[in-house]
């Protein structure tokens, strides 16, 4: 019986293959980096632009922003080779940490600052925020990729998620108790000097990760890249096709679904904090749900089964948004969990997949190709759709038994993104990937989840 959460060591049983030794630190930094982020670049950073009198174009840009801005790894790559990699990333994430203790004044500001101007200074420091991150973040995958064993990736990737999640789901608890009944401006002030307290911790362990030298470069590392060759490699080209579809589907969800809940709901900002950190205990059940199987699965019938989960995540989001459902507060945990399960599975997959077919050959360039089409997308995505939110505004009709409102034509839109992205992920190029019937039979027969089988009902 395989084991549910993939711990089973830290060696690959076929190949001997181990971690390298100091790599817990990774996890450890993933924590404290987590409790940081979720905060200034998650759902609390959404509600507190609402408290400012933000649009839904303006909460796209700041959902945006972040992934956006990933479009400096392409120049930045370059440079990886003459700095190395921890210290690419430890300065980056140095930098960053200061715009966040920045932030951390900005809700104490209303005496001297309008709601406006303090919503305009907080652009300027999350983009100040996000273009340090953006510039050194290039140097963390290909880090990673050469640390970690080929054949421990997907174990390393599903602890990393899981460890992602819980702390995730930690700081929404956190933030829901600081934001308690109606939040003041001195609520969200300690909430964000939380987050950079917490960033300025996740540093002491980014500093002990093991480094590696830098894998070799195109021609020595002189001379023009090769950019458009590098987009026609296959299968590359064909994942990017499949990563820039799953950015346009998923891209601004989370946020325009705490949009949705503040608005069309009787919701507060801590009880909508709430019902969201259920998506990160979904996202550590994926942990549970997959583990150390992903490395033999393959990552292609992974996307497979969560684009037809999302198909029916997005229906169930479009059926309460349309009136068709109540939705009671089980209705919408049930949805946050699938949610955050759902993503924490394809982001694994896709990124994965990245690792298997991207060559050590211009590995940091890859990298740095493959984080911008998909940040890019998943930057401007939200923009888009903040822009179709506000376009439609407050007209509503009935059709087939639907109010077609702002939203409840959002997650009809993002629905057929997401019937695209499954089409594309058929044509994903993995030799070693099982089909999606081995998929469902190592899911519901062979692994320990098996269990949950005897509870369908039987003749």
């Amino acid at each position: 019986m395989s084991n549910p959460t993939g711990m089973q060591g830290d060696r690959a049983a076929d190949t001997g293959e181990r971690f390298p030794p100091g790599l817990h630190n990774a996890y450890l930094f993933a924590w404290f980096n987590t409790l940081s982020y979720q905060i200034v670049l998650g759902s609390p950073m959404i509600l507190y632009a609402k408290t400012l009198g933000a649009s839904a174009t303006v909460l796209g840009i700041i959902a945006g922003m972040m992934p956006l801005l990933v479009i400096l790894q392409i120049p930045a790559a370059g440079h990886i080779a003459a700095i190395g990699y921890r210290r690419f990333v430890l300065g980056g994430w140095s930098i960053r940490v200061a715009f966040i203790f920045g932030m951390a004044l900005v809700p104490l500001l209303g005496g001297w600052l309008g709601p406006h101007n303090q919503l305009a200074l907080l652009l300027f420091l999350l983009f100040g925020f996000n273009l340090s991150r953006g510039i050194s973040s290039c140097a963390w995958l290909p880090w990673i990729t050469a640390l970690v064993p080929g054949g421990l990736r997907g174990r390393y990737l599903a602890r990393d998620a899981a460890v992602q999640n819980v702390a995730s789901f930690v700081t929404f608890v956190i933030a829901a108790g600081v934001l308690s009944g109606q939040p003041r401006p001195w609520q969200f002030a300690a909430l964000f000097g939380f987050s950079a307290l917490m960033g300025a911790v996740s540093l002491v362990f980014l500093q002990r990760i093991p480094d590696v030298a830098v894998a070799p470069q195109p021609q020595g590392g002189r001379g023009p890249v090769p950019w458009l060759a590098m987009m026609r490699h296959p299968p590359f080209a064909r994942l990017l096709e499949t990563v820039v579809a799953w950015s346009v589907a998923y891209g601004g969800l989370t946020a325009f679904t705490v949009a949705f809940l503040k608005s069309s709901s009787a919701l507060s900002e801590s009880q909508v904090l709430w019902v969201t950190s259920v998506s990160f205990l979904g996202g550590w059940s994926s942990l549970w749900f997959l583990g150390s199987r992903l490395d033999h699965l393959g990552s292609r019938p992974v996307i497979l089964f969560c684009g037809m989960g999302w198909m029916g995540v997005v229906t169930g989001w479009l059926l309460l948004s349309g009136g068709v459902v109540r939705g009671g507060l089980g209705w919408l945990l049930g949805l946050q969990f699938l949610m955050g399960l759902l993503a924490a599975l394809v982001q694994m997959a896709n990124t994965r997949l990245a690792m298997a077919v991207i060559p050590v050959m211009g590995r940091d360039h890859f990298f740095a190709l493959y984080s911008v089409v998909s940040n890019v997308t998943l930057g401007l995505a939200p923009i888009g759709w903040g822009l179709f939110i506000d376009a439609i505004g407050p007209r509503t009709w009935r059709w087939l038994g639907v109010e077609w409102n702002r939203y409840s034509l959002f997650y009809a839109a993002v629905g057929l993104a997401f019937v695209g992205l499954w089409f594309l992920a058929r044509r994903l190029v993995e030799p070693r990937a099982v089909s999606m019937e081995a998929l469902l039979r190592e899911l519901l027969i062979q692994s320990p989840q098996r269990f949950w089988v005897r509870f369908w009902p039987r003749a």
